[in-house]
């Protein structure tokens, strides 16, 4: 593309453009689906993913424990005492063990904790936004001293 053809691409584009920002959104009229809701999440989704998490975490938590596998009275896995072994008997391999295990702790652990970290912020979601609805129950009133129906209060939110 030559020099001139670049400026003047850029010229076309400055003059056809306002400098102001612009957001991409949907309309307010009906965005979204064409008005309909498309997510919906009920307290009994949340607690089935954070069962799963939960369950994630304890299958992971025995089934990826090879520094402690095979543990003997000083606490060391089957696979340490081989990279001992190894490395007493000179051969590099024992190394390269011993890092083979740090690493895939170190690996395991992150999922763990990932998994964790889901279940238990899960739980306290559901907790706090049950508060959030007590809360707000409590609070939103009509003028008769009632509380307002989600439909009269999702006026306010049009």
């Amino acid at each position: 593309m030559a020099w001139e053809e670049w400026e003047q691409l850029k010229a076309d584009t400055a003059e056809s453009r306002s400098t102001q920002m612009q957001l991409n959104q949907l309309s307010a009229e009906g965005g979204g689906g064409g008005g309909e809701r498309d997510l919906v999440v009920n307290q009994d989704d949340l607690g089935a993913v954070g069962h799963d998490a939960y369950t994630l975490y304890e299958d992971l938590h025995s089934g990826t424990d090879i520094a402690g596998a095979g543990m003997n009275k000083d606490g060391a896995g089957s696979t340490m005492q081989a990279a001992a072994s190894l490395k007493s008997h000179g051969f590099e391999m024992g190394n390269a063990m011993e890092l083979t295990v740090e690493v895939w702790t170190s690996q395991a652990n992150t999922v763990l904790q990932a998994c964790a970290h889901i279940s238990n912020h899960l739980d306290f979601s559901k907790k706090l936004h049950s508060q959030d609805d007590a809360e707000i129950a409590a609070v939103i009133r009509d003028r008769g001293g009632s509380a307002l129906s989600v439909s009269e209060i999702n006026k306010y939110f049009q």
